[in-house]
């Protein structure tokens, strides 16, 4: 699929036809969830955010707004969608969720599930201070142009692992985010 020309129709259709296959082969336990928030607009538009330089884990890196599941969340969408209003504020009611992708097992432990839901053009993206250094906008087309991803294998423990690469304006998109990306270009079909 050519995707210069994605229409988030032709994202919508694809999506909903190339159903994920979900497996059940996990590592990890601990349950964690991420919104990939897709914005609604004739170029559509990949919402993505910058972790604050000030956080204990994975600071300064770009990510999907996110993270562990709590006792109060009711799903894992559930928990998506109320880390991306603590993150962004993002309203809950404003996500049209289309899906989700299959679990990734990440380095510290946590099973992500990806979230994939439609937002609105005019929501007023409002950072918390203690999370999230800034939050921008990639188009889709170019997101989910698989050629944009570098792979570079790394050894852990006397293990291989390939993480993905890639760079948007100056925004250095690597490791989960990268591949949780990389995942949903194959998902709709896109080729290498």
């Amino acid at each position: 699929m050519e995707n210069s020309s994605l229409t988030l129709d032709d994202f919508l259709s694809r999506f909903q036809l190339l159903r994920p296959q979900v497996n059940g082969e996990t590592l990890n336990r601990r349950q964690a969830a991420v919104l990939i928030p897709v914005v609604r607009r004739a170029r559509s538009g990949l919402l993505l955010t910058q972790r604050s330089a000030r956080l204990r884990k994975h600071a300064g890196q770009v990510a999907f707004p996110g993270g562990a599941v709590d006792s109060s969340d009711a799903s894992l969408i559930a928990a998506a969608l109320r880390e991306a209003q603590e993150e962004v504020a993002i309203p809950p009611e404003s996500v049209e969720v289309i899906g989700v992708l299959p679990p990734v097992d990440s380095v510290t432990g946590f099973q992500v599930t990806p979230v994939v839901g439609i937002i609105p053009p005019n929501l007023h993206y409002h950072a918390s201070e203690d999370e999230v250094a800034s939050v921008f906008e990639m188009p889709l087309s170019e997101a989910l142009r698989l050629g944009r991803y570098h792979p570079l294998d790394i050894y852990r423990r006397g293990d291989s692992h390939r993480v993905w690469l890639s760079w948007y304006e100056h925004y250095f998109v690597w490791g989960m985010t990268a591949g949780i990306i990389r995942e949903l270009a194959l998902q709709i079909g896109v080729r290498p």
